[in-house]
């Protein structure tokens, strides 16, 4: 996107917490930034200095208006194109206390500026060509990054990476399509012949970098929003009172009576290196009482969504019907599982022998009702697919199933964890497995960028989808023109990506979601 001016007004708002604070900083941009600060700044002395002021500088003084003194400042100057809207900004760093911020914004607007929308200084930034479309939605990113890997990953962004990687492959894509349109403009001059084979290989190499930034999406959203992470569990095996010792807080109500947790509750934690995003459910059980039913139903399709499932066993009490059947939903949603041997501080009456016969038995019965077979590998029960899966590839697609369930096994075993929710043993060995489970996420997030947002993920997907359309095209000989229509829809959708070919609602709908003031 060419650079731009996006507006002739000048806006303000308050770019810090509206809460008591050491300092609050009021951000002020646009052509009459400095000529309106320069009405209600005056240095110690009593004098107007901004009007003058170079670039990169800060300045000392106070906040004045119709003769009264508001607030002792700090006042920094960026002229433009050096600041980050790209246009005359001001910043005025005055005491954090909430009056005294909204007192100095108020004087800022009186002087005619207008009062910023959420994300507009962003924005600004964006249309004036500082940044482009993704590196706007890494700046919220970093501003609610909760762990040092989403940290991390948003910096990534941030500092263009994923620009760069679109912008080649859109380049790329972009002239060899114009090559086709200029041969079928002026064949004299440009010649097709034999085109074809080097379009192929090209293909083949744009549609594995895109399907290399297709997977990373899922566990970049992980990394950005935390691992979605339901616990379920018979009534009374502890759920709650584990969701209390994570979060180090009486969150959840927990009594002797069984099905205390009618409903689910969720709250975001941290364990080491992972960010959870934990929800506590009812118990599941066979229940009569229909708002017990409404939470077991809700218990089960929060589990349809999740990243993780930590299933909570009651080692004081034999298994029964009830943990067969939550184990058997467990397999049936297929999402990596820890299994929590809870009350370790009592006699333990379930261990980890039951819990491995469990899988076994809840394994034949996923596999009976799918039509698959078994297959005992190092004492686990592991679902291949039904009849269609051929000789050949049934190794691979073995292999395939063992690693959608990486985050369940454990050395070939169930991965089970003995915990005690009321005294907090076994949790370091909790935070453990949790790590090296997410660690295990078939991706390295050492050097490569990742995909953090659905619409990013969306635009690809749709993109790869073009690409493959004009491979089909060329299997069925179809004329270059049928190329260029699919290689440039191609480019349109990874131009949404940076915001080349962003139109205003999306724009729009993107920085609503913005805080005030950045």
């Amino acid at each position: 996107m060419t650079a731009q001016i996006y507006e002739s007004d000048t806006i303000a708002a308050i770019s810090t917490a509206v809460s008591e604070s050491g300092i609050g900083i009021i951000r002020v941009s646009g052509p009459g930034a400095i000529p309106a600060a320069d009405q209600i700044f005056r240095t110690k002395s009593g004098r107007a200095v901004l009007k003058e002021a170079p670039t990169h500088t800060i300045h000392y003084g106070f906040i004045e208006q119709d003769g009264h003194r508001i607030d002792e400042v700090l006042l920094s100057v960026l002229r433009a194109p050096r600041s980050f809207t790209r246009e005359d900004t001001v910043e005025i760093n005055c005491h954090g206390g909430i009056y005294a911020m909204h007192r100095v914004l108020e004087a800022v607007l009186a002087q005619g500026v207008r009062a910023a929308e959420p994300g507009e200084f962003t924005r600004r930034a964006f249309l004036n060509g500082r940044i482009d479309l993704s590196e706007a939605e890494a700046v919220m990113d970093v501003i609610r990054a909760s762990s040092e890997k989403a940290l991390s990953c948003s910096m990534d962004l941030l500092t263009g990476r994923l620009r760069r990687l679109i912008e080649g492959m859109r380049g790329e894509i972009l002239h060899q399509a114009a090559y086709i349109e200029a041969a079928l403009d002026d064949p004299e001059h440009y010649d097709l012949d034999g085109f074809e084979d080097q379009l192929r290989p090209m293909l083949a190499d744009w549609e594995s970098r895109m399907d290399r930034l297709i997977r990373t999406a899922d566990h970049g959203r992980q990394i950005r929003e935390g691992i979605q992470t339901v616990i379920l569990g018979r009534p009374n095996a502890g759920k709650s009172s584990l969701m209390n010792q994570l979060l180090g807080e009486e969150r959840a109500i927990v009594t002797e009576v069984e099905g205390t947790t009618r409903d689910t509750i969720s709250e975001t934690i941290h364990l080491g290196e992972v960010s959870l995003k934990i929800i506590d459910t009812a118990g599941i059980r066979t229940a009569t009482d229909p708002v017990e039913q409404i939470g077991v139903e809700r218990a089960l399709q929060a589990a349809g969504s999740a990243d993780l499932i930590l299933y909570v066993v009651d080692s004081s009490a034999p298994l029964d019907e009830n943990d067969s059947q939550i184990l058997s939903s467990i397999l049936e949603i297929g999402c990596p599982y820890l299994i929590l041997l809870n009350k370790s501080d009592l006699e333990a009456v379930t261990g980890e022998g039951q819990i491995e016969e469990l899988v076994r038995k809840a394994g034949r019965q996923a596999d009976g009702d799918a039509g698959g077979c078994v297959s005992e590998i190092d004492g686990l029960s592991v679902m291949s697919a039904p009849e269609d899966v051929t000789k050949d590839n049934a190794a691979t697609t073995l292999d395939t199933n063992i690693q959608r369930m990486n985050g369940s096994v454990c050395r070939g075993k169930p991965c089970v964890v003995a915990v005690s929710a009321l005294d907090g043993n076994g949790m370091d060995e909790l935070t453990r497995r949790l790590e090296e489970m997410f660690a295990q996420g078939q991706i390295s997030y050492n050097d490569e960028v990742m995909i953090t947002h659905e619409r990013q993920k969306l635009c690809l997907v749709r993109a790869r989808e073009a690409l493959g359309r004009v491979q089909e095209s060329l299997d069925n000989g179809m004329p270059e023109d049928f190329l260029t229509i699919d290689m440039s829809d191609c480019c349109r959708e990874l131009g949404l990506i940076t915001g080349e070919t962003a139109d205003e609602d999306l724009i729009r709908e993107i920085f609503e979601s913005f805080c005030m003031g950045k």
